[in-house]
């Protein structure tokens, strides 16, 4: 049995954010895992879908949660290309993740240490063991193309 390592599935959550990118969303991907299985995928859609939710990790929770005929994702870990927002991080907190690990950090808006940490926040129910960082330099490039072509 095979066994994938967080930079392997951040690989595969970058091939998502390019399909963001190639329908004119900002570029980010994400997958939910369980046991080195992808049970969820997502990318952002919110101008396509005409939907302020519609971001990468929202839609690969509610795929995972369909997949896995259950709203409370116990042992799944989140892949993103982005530190998660507030939204997204308090999403995957009530989903009950286990991990949520992403690639480039966002200091304006990000929720899981940057602006603000929800994973560990006193106010919550659940805790999410957050790890950023990978791929980091590879996600902030997609990013960083995309809006200098939109300058």
């Amino acid at each position: 049995m095979a066994t994938y390592s967080d930079r392997d599935f951040m690989r595969q959550a970058i091939e998502l954010a390019n399909r963001a990118s190639a329908a004119g969303e900002v570029p980010v991907g994400a997958l939910v895992t369980q046991r080195d299985k992808i049970v969820g995928v997502g990318w952002n859609q919110p101008i396509g879908r005409h939907d302020p939710t519609a971001h990468a990790e929202v839609i690969a929770l509610r795929t995972a949660a369909v997949n896995l005929d259950s709203y409370r994702l116990t042992g799944c870990t989140l892949y993103v290309t982005l530190e998660p927002c507030t939204m997204c991080a308090a999403a995957m907190v009530h989903a009950r993740l286990e991990r949520a690990v992403f690639g480039a950090w966002d200091q304006q808006f990000g929720a899981a240490g940057s602006a603000l940490n929800i994973f560990n926040s006193p106010i919550m129910n659940h805790r999410v063991d957050a790890f950023g960082g990978v791929l980091a330099e590879e996600c902030a490039e997609l990013l960083a193309q995309f809006f200098a072509k939109r300058r």
